[in-house]
């Protein structure tokens, strides 16, 4: 089970949500017609080990071989856009108005973060997420073409990684997370985790500056 609160009346702010995170908790709606937003600390919180992601040789070789692009923070409304729109792989979103006004000014201010994947003009697949200290908390993905997704997260790992990031929080733990590797662990083992990588710095710039693709 989750632990979480009812819903709270306070103003959301760009720093409140970084104060939260930073806690071990993070923000949620219940759809995204719904204006009220409630914390939520789950009993066991997904990661994905950044020595322990499995990228298959199938997606290895489709990643060589698609001629897709992958791009960071040039489209956040897109990403946004595409993380809430319900389809095939998903009824409901948990992103309602208010996540999209405090997260795009986080990622005005370099807080926020996406990887981007497209195919030409079109975006086909991508995910969202906050850097904080040495920290990347993974907030949503989603994919319009094969693979699309799992590209966007293999890039992150590898991005997190040159950086020097030693978490990537994932919320939950779905089938499709745990196909990539990621696992459950026990909120307080989360905690002990989330403070010493909130120690440290990761540089989220560090792999475009050493010129990898």
């Amino acid at each position: 089970m989750a632990r979480q609160t009812d819903p709270f009346t306070v103003e959301i702010t760009p720093e409140l949500i970084v104060r939260a995170y930073q806690a071990g908790i993070f923000p949620m709606a219940e759809d995204a017609a719904d204006t009220d937003l409630f914390w939520v600390s789950p009993d066991l919180r997904g990661i994905i080990p950044l020595d322990g992601f499995h990228a298959s040789k199938s997606l290895r070789k489709a990643m060589r071989n698609s001629g897709w692009a992958i791009r960071v923070d040039t489209n956040w409304d897109g990403i946004v856009e595409g993380c809430a729109t319900v389809g095939e792989d998903r009824q409901t979103t948990w992103i309602n108005g208010t996540i999209r006004s405090v997260y795009g000014e986080l990622f005005r201010r370099g807080v926020a973060h996406t990887v981007e994947v497209w195919d030409g003009d079109n975006l086909v697949g991508g995910l969202y997420g906050l850097a904080i200290g040495a920290a990347f908390f993974g907030e949503s993905m989603f994919h319009r073409r094969t693979n699309a997704s799992k590209m966007a997260m293999a890039h992150l790992v590898d991005r997190l990684k040159a950086g020097g990031y030693e978490l990537l929080d994932t919320q939950f733990l779905t089938d499709h997370l745990a196909s990539l590797g990621g696992i459950e662990i026990p909120r307080t083992e989360y905690e002990d985790r989330l403070s010493l990588a909130l120690q440290r710095e990761g540089n989220w710039s560090a792999w475009d500056s050493n010129d990898q693709a």
